[in-house]
């Protein structure tokens, strides 16, 4: 924070611009179409002044629907005359339309076409349509209803969204099961999340960064149940508008809100034999206000069993050891939300929410451990560990929204977030008939997160063709960690500072001043142009009690992007992109802390980081062929001063120290592909392929004690499968099958696995609830794997078995009045996406988080 006055003149200046800037007359003319549903090209036609305006909602959900085309004909005519696309309101306006009958035809991606006919005009005419509902390509004819199913998956103009409330085999789950069934996103067992084989991903919910991602992404991704989920968002290709962080791209996890007009409540009930689950959402709006309420929790019982076997052997010595562990998760999580809005007038609203988080998470291990020298039992010993793993978070945001005509707006946005973090363990050392208590061990380690945002944005247009859009955000993090540790000398239980490793503290401040400019231009022939820079002041300020001051010296960064989109003939789109991108330390990252629970395994981190630069390029194309859609898309990456996972001996007794350090180059090819069948109406299956070529080089600790210089690479490749029914009188069969492949490291290669899934559900004749069914790996015990890691100077084998074949019920009701609201324009909030999240260091445990309140990949400045 006591930095904040050399970015607030920054922030104040661009405040003023805005101001002024926002005072002009606005050129007229309606939002531009965006990139892959530009408004056809038009005839020339006579102009009058008749007017036509709409609002179009999808039939299903009605919702707004932005971004569809309306392209308006003369009645026997199949040119166009005038055309404009729907904001994100879902509304549009044409207006100039000479006398005469006309026809109105909206179109876009995944919709039936609709065409309203019989359109005559008169002098100074005004036709208001109202909502129109629009029906999405998948639907059934049913008596003479019409019944509109919302598909899976969706390719919109820039993102790729996964409809997860459609999911029915994830009911009872958590996040990162949600996300194992989104293109090219791939998730370990323990949750860890890569998009496109990059584990540089920041995840936002609901647009915003959250401080329950601030330890670690797998661990947060556990606390936020699957039921609440409504979508996830994947950006690939992040324009300047974005923040500059997160090399990977973005996922944005959209939860689920009632935009109902009065009271309303919906539960969730869940329960199976590992863990039960219950949500309860109320919302409450009249007016021009708007309260939501949510609370959702998760227990663990009967954790599943995971067992693993780990030989290691120095190089260069007759020195091997065998460790064999077993390990039992327990805990429960809890995610409460406040949210409250505010129409302050017709172009002014305000909007301000509240998250809490709080996690308690606990882990067992049973380790037993065995020393050889040239294949002779030198020592043995065991271990029970009990690892605690707790936090509890807050967010804080406030918006406000002014919109001056059509597409010019300007934006305010402050945040605060804060995240305690408790990372300790207790280790009781036995003798080999592991009764006799030899010593024990204790290592406390507290963590305080904190992160202030301020943030403004403002566009306009120039003319009907082009977009101006710029900003300036203010980022103030304040990171603490304080360690210590303890030792006690066979049963007595009294503990004492350990000598050897004395206590420690890390203060680490890190602010980020930074501005982008945007340009949006599209042309008559059916091309989008948006080009942008950004530019990202960085300075840090850290410091250990150990050793005093770190140099981090200050730096700054300028980041360029690129899209273009080509709209082709029967409906596929052309799409090139190419950004640069940084990629910030996260704070398992950088906390020093000594983290010795398996004494084998250790884990430290580096204060000392700096970050990692990469470029991205990317083309695809994406369409329908009748009934099926498809995506394809290459991409290129190629990442320097890379922060690289480290591994080295640590002692003679074959442990192994993990850290992290900037020595790594990666370079890595890749092509996704998926596709949605609807093999007939009722039936639809959909799936992908990920295939990536990674090479990475690095440094680490040669047999001479001397820097050596390691290389790796090879083919990771991961898949997904998933089919859907829809049945008679309210049934439904859903199931699901994700395999990962072996994936490449700097020191080897990690094991893949297979999941599969089953889930059935039947909604009750009211359609305000339903009941279901779900089973997962119910036709073995489990998943085994086995890891192998390599260096000059050690080899390790990791044979890993998780037994988690699991069952669960789940029920759903809501309750409440079921009128729609008018669609609504939302003050838009901070989005913080510029931290790199931790890797798993063992193949079994998590190392990862982003200092950030927004954790997970990527953070646009709305």
């Amino acid at each position: 924070m006591k930095n904040l006055s050399t970015f607030l003149p920054l922030f104040v200046a661009l405040l003023w611009t805005v101001t002024a800037t926002g005072q002009q007359t606005p050129p007229s003319g309606n939002r531009p179409p965006m990139p892959g549903n530009e408004a056809p090209a038009l005839n020339t036609a006579p102009k009058g002044n008749n007017k036509i305006l709409g609002v179009v909602i999808d039939s299903l959900s009605k919702q707004p629907v932005e971004f569809a085309t309306v392209a308006l004909y003369l009645k026997n005519s199949d040119t166009p005359v005038d055309g404009t696309t729907t904001d994100d309101k879902g509304k549009f306006e044409i207006s100039g339309i000479a006398t005469g009958d006309f026809r109105l035809v909206i179109s876009f991606i995944g919709y039936r076409d609709k065409s309203l006919n019989d359109l005559r005009f008169t002098k100074n005419d005004t036709k208001n349509l109202g909502n129109i509902s629009f029906a999405q390509s998948i639907s059934t004819l049913k008596e003479v209803e019409i019944v509109g199913t919302t598909a899976l998956i969706e390719e919109k103009v820039d993102r790729t969204v996964y409809n997860a409330e459609k999911d029915v085999t994830s009911k009872g789950g958590d996040a990162s099961e949600v996300l194992r069934k989104v293109p090219m996103l791939s998730v370990d067992l323990d949750g860890n999340v890569q998009l496109r084989g990059s584990s540089n991903v920041r995840v936002l919910i609901n647009n915003k960064p959250s401080t329950i991602m601030a330890a670690s992404v797998a661990d947060a991704l556990k606390q936020i149940p699957a039921d609440m989920i409504k979508t996830v968002e994947v950006i690939t290709s992040p324009s300047a508008r974005y923040d500059a962080e997160g090399s990977g791209g973005i996922i944005n996890i959209v939860t689920k809100k009632n935009t109902l007009q009065g009271l309303t409540l919906n539960f969730d009930i869940g329960t199976g034999n590992r863990s039960s689950n219950l949500g309860l959402n109320g919302s409450y709006r009249k007016g021009k206000m708007g309260f939501n309420l949510g609370g959702h929790g998760r227990l663990f019982y009967n954790p599943a069993l995971t067992t693993f076997e780990q030989t290691t052997k120095t190089l260069g010595s007759s020195f091997t050891t065998l460790q064999d562990v077993e390990s039992f998760d327990r805990g429960g999580f809890g995610n409460y939300n406040l949210s409250w809005d505010y129409d302050i007038s017709k172009n002014q609203s305000l909007s301000a929410s509240a998250r809490f988080g709080a996690r308690n998470f606990g882990n067992e291990q049973d380790i037993a451990i065995s020393s050889f020298e040239n294949q002779l039992l030198k020592s043995s010993s065991f271990r029970k560990v009990d690892s605690k793993n707790n936090s509890g978070s807050i967010d804080f945001n406030i918006d406000y929204l002014r919109t001056f005509k059509p597409r010019r707006e300007w934006s305010m946005s402050a945040q605060y977030s804060r995240s305690d973090l408790t990372n300790n363990f207790d280790s009781d050392i036995f003798a080999a008939d592991e009764v006799n208590l030899l010593s024990s061990i204790r290592n406390l380690n507290g963590n305080l997160n904190q992160e202030t945002t301020f943030q403004t944005d403002y566009q306009t247009p120039i003319g009907d063709r082009q977009l101006v859009e710029f900003g300036g955000k203010a980022i103030l993090r304040d990171v603490d960690s304080d360690y210590s540790y303890f030792l006690a000398q066979g049963a007595s239980g009294n503990y004492t500072i350990d000598p050897n490793r004395p206590a420690g503290a890390l203060d680490y401040q890190q602010n980020v001043a930074a501005g982008y400019l945007a340009y949006t231009l599209q042309t008559k022939n059916k091309y989008t142009f948006k080009l942008g820079g950004r530019y990202e002041y960085t300075d840090i300020n850290a410091q250990t009690i150990e050793n005093g001051n770190i140099d981090l010296p200050a730096y700054g960064n300028f980041v360029p992007s690129l899209n273009v989109s080509r709209n082709l003939k029967g409906g596929f789109i052309v799409k090139a992109g190419y950004n640069r991108r940084i990629q910030r330390p996260g704070l398992q990252q950088l906390n020093p802390n000594f983290n010795a629970a398996n004494p084998q395994n250790i884990s430290v981190g580096n204060p000392g980081l700096s970050p990692e630069l990469t470029d991205n390029f990317e083309v695809g194309v994406s369409g329908n062929i009748k009934k099926t859609y498809l995506n394809f898309s290459v991409f290129r990456r190629i990442t320097d001063n890379a922060i690289s996972q480290i591994r080295k001996p640590y002692d003679s007794t074959g442990a192994v120290i993990t850290t992290f350090e900037n020595v790594g180059v990666q370079r890595a090819w890749g092509t996704n592909l998926f596709g949605n069948f609807q093999i007939t109406p009722k039936w639809t299956i959909n799936g992908g392929i990920d295939i990536l070529y990674a090479f990475m080089e690095g440094r680490t600790t040669g047999l001479n004690g001397l820097s050596e210089v390691v290389t790796n690479e090879g083919v990771n490749i991961n898949g997904r499968l998933m089919t859907q029914v829809t049945l008679p009188k309210g049934w439904g069969i859903q199931g699901f099958s994700f395999l990962r492949g072996p994936q490449v490291q700097l020191q080897g290669r990690q094991a893949g696995f297979g999941m599969y899934s089953l889930g059935i559900r039947k909604d009750f004749k009211n359609k305000k609830g339903s009941i279901g069914f779900g089973a997962e790996n119910f036709l073995t015990q489990g998943i085994r794997m086995k890891t192998e890691l390599s260096s000059p100077t050690f080899t390790q084998l990791m044979d890993t078995q998780r037994l988690n074949r699991g069952f669960r019920v789940n029920f759903n009701y809501r309750i409440g009045k079921m009128s729609f609201d008018a669609p609504r324009k939302k003050a838009k909030s901070v989005e913080n996406d510029d931290l790199k999240a931790g890797e798993d260091s063992n193949g079994g445990g998590n190392n990862g988080g982003g200092m950030q309140g927004g954790g997970g990949r990527g953070n646009r400045q709305n």
